[in-house]
């Protein structure tokens, strides 16, 4: 039986060379758009939280990285996600596409302003 993670860098580390770094992409982007933005493992996978209120969500699989960013932020980018398999609050993106990290960027801006506006 597979013992659950602890934390990003034991998550990231599970996976291939190739998945890595599209993992480490987004992780970046995410610490760089929101540094305050406290890291963790929740649902089993990378968990971002700021302002108290869950940022986003990643998680990999054998065919593509799920992304999470709530409702709001996949209704926000609605006409840019819609050619991606999504769910309520959930997108994938391909193993075998470029990962969309100009997209990723904005949904995550989005959900940062998002959430420090809800504590003013």
């Amino acid at each position: 039986m597979k013992h659950p993670v602890k934390s990003v860098d034991d998550y990231i580390k599970g996976f291939p060379k190739d998945i890595q770094k599209s993992l480490n992409q987004i992780r970046t982007a995410i610490k760089e758009i929101a540094p305050d933005a406290l890291e963790s493992i929740s649902y089993g996978m990378p968990a971002y939280k700021l302002a108290g209120k869950p940022l986003v969500y990643f998680a990999a699989y054998e065919k593509h990285i799920g992304f999470y960013a709530t409702p709001t932020g996949h209704a926000k980018f609605e006409k840019e996600l819609s050619k991606y398999k999504q769910g309520k609050g959930s997108v994938q993106f391909p193993l075998d596409k470029p990962l969309p990290i100009e997209l990723i960027n904005k949904i995550v801006k989005f959900r940062t302003k998002e959430n420090l506006t809800r504590i003013k």
